[in-house]
């Protein structure tokens, strides 16, 4: 199995920043891609940015221009550099891992707490 650290989380002002960092240990070697999705309460889970093996990127409208995903396959590392913070990125963010199998396999961080203050 496949164990999802995240780190980087906290409380900035708007228009600051922050860097989330999702360490995967286990069993990696068939990961396909990493992202980080975001949730509010009372919210969908929503992806974020996604980075997949071959480092094609998504990014969702309403971060796009603003966030930065990034990976370090020799670390199994994903990063999320996030600029320009606003209110409304408040959420949950956790990592998320997918490996092709069958049936394809997911794997989810514990959750970490964006607060962006106005």
């Amino acid at each position: 199995q496949v164990q999802l650290v995240e780190s980087g989380g906290g409380l900035v002002q708007a228009g600051g920043s922050l860097r989330l960092s999702c360490a995967a240990s286990g069993s990696t070697s068939s990961i396909y891609a990493m992202g980080w999705y975001r949730q509010a309460p009372g919210k969908q889970r929503e992806l974020a940015a996604r980075v997949s093996s071959g480092n094609t990127t998504y990014y969702a409208d309403s971060v796009k221009g603003r966030f930065t995903i990034s990976r370090d396959n020799a670390k199994n590392t994903v990063y999320l550099q996030m600029n320009s913070l606003k209110p409304e990125d408040t959420d949950v963010y956790y990592c998320h891992a997918r490996k092709i199998s069958y049936p394809t396999l997911d794997y989810w961080g514990q959750g970490t707490q964006v607060t962006v203050s106005s």
